[in-house]
């Protein structure tokens, strides 16, 4: 059977399926797993005849739901938190690959715009940091230590107030999805242009080298957490510009119910970051290894958790199917 023919065949079924997950908390059991087993049995027809299509994608991360919601009442509560950052979220987030491609295409060029007006206008910095925050900077500089402003405050005091800070721009850059994907693009290209301003000034400075050791000790995590935290907030913003079949307010809310579940996941990694940026960044002198080892592993950590980690547990759970 043809894809387009498997899928115009079972479309009606899979749609009333889940709308029957996602929006009545009181489906009747027996329903939910008479429709699991058939959502399964069509997960294993579509992993063996339309390996890599769009409608294995949609099955795997239907069959996933389900499973969810059959399970979520088990006994085993009390691992519930660890489940979801290790299985529940994982095979969820696996579908939003793509909208995190387009999160980090709109950051990436921001910052790319940022380092280019910096280089062309020395003014520009000012502009976009701020006259008290650039010429601390200057005076930091002009000691030796160019990131001597992170060492300012006790170390639990920037540790709670970096990580209260960084969830809040994470919370702003999904919230904006409100007023759809252009809001949290906004707020991703914003914060890209900042970032890029940023690190264009410390070349200008001759002390590039010097500074970057620093400040992607913490802003590996850091800036890579607010391109995911953009990619929940596409998520929902573009549950508002395309409600696919769905009205546009049922739309909305699963739109909604997804980005939030993306921001939740990514509260570990902002404390994680907070915590190295509050003890560890303040430590200027520390050998050059010793920083991008800390620099290297937490790239990896999030490349890995976000990208590699969903595609080997989605490749894993739909073998079991």
């Amino acid at each position: 059977m043809r894809e387009a023919a498997f899928v115009k065949q079972n479309k009606e079924k899979w749609i009333a399926f889940e709308k029957a997950i996602n929006f009545n908390p009181h489906i009747d059991p027996d329903e939910l797993a008479n429709g699991y087993i058939q959502m399964t049995n069509d997960l294993s027809y579509a992993q063996t005849y339309y390996p890599d299509s769009k409608t294995l994608l949609y099955l795997n991360s239907l069959a996933s739901q389900a499973h969810q919601k059959i399970y979520k009442n088990k006994k085993e509560q009390r691992n519930r938190i660890i489940d979801f950052w290790k299985v529940e979220f994982p095979l969820f987030f696996k579908q939003y690959h793509s909208t995190l491609g387009v999160a980090f295409l709109t950051f990436a060029i921001a910052a790319a715009i940022g380092s280019l007006s910096v280089l062309n206008d020395s003014t520009f910095v000012r502009l976009i940091l701020g006259d008290a925050y650039v010429n601390e900077t200057l005076n930091n500089i002009a000691k030796g230590d160019p990131t001597a402003i992170y060492k300012g405050g006790s170390e639990i005091g920037s540790f709670l107030g970096i990580t209260i800070n960084n969830i809040r721009v994470a919370f702003l850059a999904f919230s904006f999805g409100v007023i759809s994907s252009i809001g949290t693009a906004y707020i991703l290209f914003s914060n890209g242009v900042m970032l890029g301003a940023f690190i264009t000034f410390f070349y200008t400075q001759d002390v590039f080298y010097q500074a970057n050791k620093q400040i992607w000790l913490h802003g590996t995590i850091e800036i890579s957490v607010i391109i995911i935290a953009g990619c929940a907030g596409l998520i929902m913003g573009n549950s508002i510009l395309f409600p696919k079949t769905y009205s546009r307010r049922v739309s909305f809310m699963k739109g909604a119910k997804a980005g939030l579940k993306v921001v939740v996941s990514t509260i570990p990694f902002f404390i994680l970051a907070g915590f190295i940026e509050g003890f560890i960044t303040r430590y200027s002198n520390m050998p050059p290894w010793l920083a991008f080892l800390i620099i290297g592993s937490s790239l990896t950590l999030i490349v890995y958790y976000y990208v590699v980690y969903p595609i080997l547990l989605n490749q894993s759970y739909a073998k079991r199917k």
